[in-house]
């Protein structure tokens, strides 16, 4: 019982240096129960069936994520915690010396871990709970569920699972700081707090020669992810990673034995207020943390990554959704025949073969829908068509089939179904085509071949290209600007019979006004089609993709950011309250020589700023050129706008590693004036 009051007192004494402590462990705690308590929420009740497949799918990813992100945690609180009993040397020192065992040292320990366990876990849940609500509306605002029968909810499912993650990694904990008094021998006990840390001087030459290889090896995994040396296949992409971080422990390691060497050469700067001091604490913290700061500058990395391309990517698929979804509903049929269908089902469109089935279109869709034919043409095809710019496309496209045919439709065709999705009509020349295409990647190489004047033969005539550059349409809907090429010439080029049937497509309306009432006409149509060569694309079923998919990626880029960069931060911030306590001695010996309050705070204020900007930096320059690359693999998402994501991730990387960098500031300050 003695013990126990001794542990309360304890902590009471030293709340202020628990802080950053436990403010990270209930952030772990709150994001830990938030990200799995989302199936417990009562807007999963609203949703539709398919909704809630993709939902499913979600907690199903979140769930295999959060064992990952409970072993980062895991060695977070045992770095943590380490940080915190060597701080405490001195005390413990106090207490044998006293004659007390290590035994009773060790139950101190337990019951100070277990007492500020137990309080971040009940603080984390609480604010883990409400904030779980607020994740449940924006579950609501995404998957747009009615929230009008919102309730607050409770998930003891997600409440457990965090206990029982937290008690485990917390025994973890407990052994391991049995282990490491039972190390701790009175003499280094007695006087760690008068141990000088040395500066070790790392040879200035080893350290210029390697801070310029790492320099080359991240210029050469720059380049490769831009490809200026090719694609990279997925093998490449790890030894690139490999390389990156081999590239990165360097650049740390010979920083701290250049960046002394560097600041002292210029006295002016060097010998100004307090800077020697600064400069020459800094460079024993990068000394003793290369490892560390390599890792930290990593996980930042993925922070920027994951939260920026995470949003991109979110953008991306909801972006042009609305503009590329104009009707209720988009059919294709396939015109050839094969295994599929025999060659009599393929001479029929699409309302022609349900209608042999005993279903009428016209029973579910307004009046006006429209149904159109594609062709193609023998020996017509990508490859043919792309010219001098073939071998460029295949080089970026290495997984692209470039014997696909061209497809080809009569400009009276086209020029129906664009005015039933209120797109731009177009006007051609007995003699002239032009070329559809939206996909930016493709858009680019076949402007080349369209600026040369490309022409196009059918039926023995030449057509040239109306435009040097491809326009804007496209026959069916889809989520994203994917059209890769639709040639539309006049009508008189496919009276001659050279042209072979390719695609039907049939676009419309729901006689339905309701949601409910489009969502039961489609689903007569999705009975109707279900075993034909009819391939049947809503915008319901585009929407619910869409925002399903975006959903899954918006959560696990939120979820694993949030835990790499408070990882980050609160490592560094341990470190900085660690060492300002180590250091409280020296700075008492500033203020004897004559640095006042404020030359003294500044000087702390830019050592920890250095030491939080240092890895930020790093990780911002290789985001730069890795967020390019997640661009570049996701290339059928079509891009977008950047700015929004970047601008999201700044702020958020703001509030949260800043508001840790001013908690170490204020943490450090008042350890070294107390």
């Amino acid at each position: 019982m003695m013990l126990f009051k001794l542990s309360l007192r304890n902590l009471k004494k030293s709340f202020q240096d628990y802080t950053i402590y436990f403010l990270t462990l209930v952030l772990g705690v709150a994001i830990f129960y938030v990200f799995n308590a989302l199936d417990s929420q009562g807007v999963m009740q609203a949703v539709s069936a398919s909704t809630r497949e993709i939902i499913e799918l979600m907690l199903a990813m979140l769930a295999g994520v959060s064992v990952f992100v409970s072993v980062i945690l895991g060695f977070l609180i045992v770095y943590a915690n380490n940080f915190l009993i060597r701080k405490r040397k001195k005390e413990f020192g106090v207490y044998m010396t006293l004659g007390m065992g290590r035994g009773s040292i060790s139950r101190i320990l337990l019951g100070e871990t277990v007492i500020i366990g137990l309080i971040s876990l009940a603080v984390g849940l609480v604010i883990g709970v409400f904030a779980s609500q607020l994740m449940s509306i924006l579950v609501a605002r995404m998957f747009e569920v009615d929230m009008t029968s919102f309730t607050f909810v409770f998930s003891p499912g997600a409440a457990g699972k965090t206990v029982v993650y937290f008690g485990i990694m917390y025994v973890l904990v407990i052994l391991l700081n049995a282990g490491a008094v039972s190390r701790y021998k009175l003499l280094d006990l007695l006087t760690a707090g008068r141990k000088n840390e040395r500066v070790r001087m790392k040879n200035p030459v080893l350290s210029g020669i390697l801070f310029v290889f790492s320099l080359g090896i991240l210029a050469y995994c720059y380049a490769s992810v831009l490809g200026i040396f090719g694609n990279v296949n997925q093998n490449q992409m790890m030894v690139l990673i490999g390389l990156g971080s081999v590239g990165t422990f360097l650049f740390f390691w010979s920083l701290s034995g250049l960046m002394l060497r560097v600041v002292q050469a210029r006295k002016g700067f060097y010998l100004k207020e307090l800077n020697l001091f600064v400069f020459r604490q800094m460079n024993s913290r990068i000394n003793t943390m290369v490892c560390s700061m390599t890792v930290i500058c990593l996980m930042l990395f993925l922070t920027i990554g994951v939260l920026s391309c995470g949003v991109s990517v979110n953008q991306s698929l909801n972006a042009e959704l609305e503009e590329l979804t104009p009707k209720d509903v988009c059919m294709t049929k396939s015109m050839e025949s094969g295994e599929k269908q025999s060659r009599e089902d393929a001479d029929k469109g699409i309302e022609t073969y349900l209608s042999g089935e005993g279903f009428g279109l016209s029973e579910v869709l307004r009046e006006g829908y429209t149904e159109i034919t594609s062709y193609t043409l023998p020996g017509l095809t990508w490859e043919s068509t792309l010219g001098a710019s073939k071998e460029q496309v295949m080089e970026q496209f290495p997984m692209l089939d470039w014997t696909q045919r061209e497809e080809l439709v009569p400009l009276s065709q086209y020029n129906r179904m664009a005015k039933l999705y209120g797109i731009p009509t177009y006007e051609l020349s007995e003699d002239e085509y032009l070329l559809l295409c939206t996909f930016d990647s493709m858009k680019a190489i076949r402007d080349m071949a369209l600026k040369a004047g490309a022409s196009l033969s059918v039926g023995g005539k030449a057509y040239t290209p109306k435009y040097a550059e491809c326009q804007e349409g496209y026959l069916s809907m889809s989520s994203s600007r994917t059209v890769l090429g639709i040639f539309v010439l006049p009508d008189s080029a496919f009276e001659n019979g050279e042209l072979v049937p390719y695609c039907n497509y049939l676009a419309g309306d729901y006689r339905g006004d309701s949601d409910e009432e489009r969502m039961d006409l489609e689903e007569r149509i999705e009975t109707a089609t279900k075993r034909t060569p009819i391939y049947v694309i809503s915008k319901m079923a585009l929407r619910e993709s869409s925002v399903g998919v975006g959903a899954i990626i918006t959560f696990i880029a939120l979820y694993l950011g949030v835990i790499f960069l408070i990882s980050s931060a609160a490592v560094l911030a341990l470190k900085e309250l660690s060492e300002a306590s180590d250091n409280r001695d020296r700075y008492g010996i500033l203020r004897e020589l004559g640095a006042d309050q404020g030359m003294i705070r500044r000087a702390l204020f830019r050592q920890i700023g250095i030491f939080f900007l240092l890895p930020l930096s790093l990780a911002f320059v290789h985001s730069l050129f890795g967020v390019q690359f997640v661009n570049r693999m996701l290339v059928l998402l079509n891009g977008g706008s950047q700015m929004e994501a970047i601008l999201f991730t700044a702020v958020f990387i703001a509030m949260i590693y800043g508001g840790y960098f001013l908690a170490t500031y204020l943490g450090s300050r008042r350890i070294i004036e107390e």
